[in-house]
Parts: structure tokens; C-alpha cells; sequence
């Protein structure tokens, strides 16, 4: 049985994945909410991972950072302070928490590290300039770590499409939006969170040993973007 720590997982990708993990592993979570999940295996800290120092634990075997954002504007209503704000919450709440329980990690059984990008980060997605910088800095900063941090500690990234959270609500509101973002994946679909869970929950398996520094995308078969 693992000990996981999860930040981020009251909502959405997060939730899925303690869903996905919480059976069969110790679990503790950390977020501003608590998640709407009763198990013995579970363990929550209320926190705000920027502001708030992060509760101690001795040894985890995995840390999955889970927050981000998704901040859709065209650059000329873009203000700095934008680009701040999602490079916080999607680089520097991801370096804070790894900074803060290396020492644990390095203490785990085949301990690994998983963070989380968007396929923006590759595709030249409009309306994306804020988000997918911030993102594109994770994916740096995951093949960075996998190479020092090798060979304890693992450290990869899944960068998804769109995903069916509240943090998507906007993208997915309509039937006629539902329908533009199915025609533009070649599976003609998005994504549910209970799939970005299974990938999650694989990469911080002793099943994925060999992987590290890698950037998994779950794209639906996207391969180019199209206005």
C-alpha cells in the first residue's frame, strides 16, 4: 500500500484520482476544500498551496500536484498580472510542494513525482498565451528533474485535452461548444477525468518504474488545431 500525497484533489482530475487511488493506498490530500469522499484511507489538510505552509509528512511514496488554470483571452486583454497568476498556481505551487517534500520522497518506495500540463502547450492553441506558458514551463520543468532527481525519484507529466472538470465549464457549456470541441479531436470526444486518473495512476505504479521524464498526452488525436 503506497502513501500518496495529492494536491488539488477536491474537484475535478484531482478527485478522480484520489477516487481512482483511495481503496488500495493511503491517501492524503491537500486543498482549500475537502473532497466529498468518507474513507479511512483519506486524509485531508485544508490549504492554499500559495500562502499557506504545507503540512509535514514523514514519507510518501508519490506527489501528484493537480492545480491549474485555464485563462482563455486573446493577448491584447491579457495583462501581466494574468501571466503572473498562472505561472503561481501551475509553476511555482508545483516547485513550492517539491521543494517541501523531497525529503519525504526520497524516503518512499520507488518514489515518483507527477504534474500536469495541456496539450496547448504543444499545439498552437488561441486564446492561449497565458496558460500555455505556464504550462510549457511544467513540461521543462519535468524533463529538468527527471534527469537531476535520477535515478530516485521519477518525475513525468500528462498534458490533456479538454476534460470534463468545472475548470472546463465554460468550453463545454453548450450543446453547439460540445459539439465544435468533439469535430476538432479525431476520436470525436473530450475527455472524462476518471481517463486522466487511470494514465495518473499508472505513472505513479511500480508498473511504470522505467518512465521518467516523459510528457504523456492525452489529446483524443489531436495533432494540429484549426480556427
Amino acid at each position: 500500500m503506497k502513501k500518496i500525497l495529492v494536491i488539488g484533489g477536491s474537484k475535478g482530475i484531482g478527485n478522480a484520482i484520489i477516487n481512482s487511488l483511495v481503496n488500495n493506498n493511503k491517501v492524503i490530500n491537500i486543498s482549500r476544500t475537502a473532497p466529498l469522499l468518507s474513507n479511512t484511507n483519506l486524509t485531508h489538510h485544508q490549504c492554499d498551496i500559495l500562502i499557506d505552509d504545507l503540512p509535514e509528512t514523514e514519507v510518501i511514496d508519490a506527489l501528484i500536484y493537480c492545480p491549474g488554470s485555464i485563462n482563455l483571452k486573446p493577448i491584447s486583454r491579457l495583462k501581466l498580472e494574468d501571466f503572473r497568476e498562472d505561472f503561481e498556481i501551475n509553476v511555482i505551487g508545483a516547485v513550492k510542494a517539491i521543494q517541501h517534500y523531497l525529503p519525504s520522497l526520497k524516503k518512499g518506495n520507488n518514489p515518483s513525482i507527477l504534474l500536469f500540463s495541456t496539450v496547448a502547450a504543444k499545439l498552437g492553441m488561441p486564446f492561449h498565451a497565458s496558460v500555455a506558458a505556464a504550462k510549457s514551463a511544467v513540461e521543462g520543468l519535468t524533463k529538468s528533474l527527471g534527469a537531476e532527481l535520477a535515478p530516485t525519484i521519477r518525475v513525468n507529466a500528462i498534458a490533456p485535452t479538454v476534460t470534463d472538470t468545472d475548470l472546463a465549464s465554460k468550453l463545454l457549456r453548450n450543446e453547439r461548444l460540445i459539439e465544435g470541441i468533439k469535430e476538432r479531436h479525431p476520436l470525436k470526444k473530450f475527455l472524462k477525468p476518471n481517463e486522466v486518473a487511470d494514465l495518473a495512476t499508472f505513472l505513479i505504479s511500480d508498473k511504470a518504474a522505467s518512465i521518467s521524464g516523459q510528457i504523456f498526452e492525452l489529446d483524443c488525436g489531436i495533432v494540429s488545431f484549426k480556427i
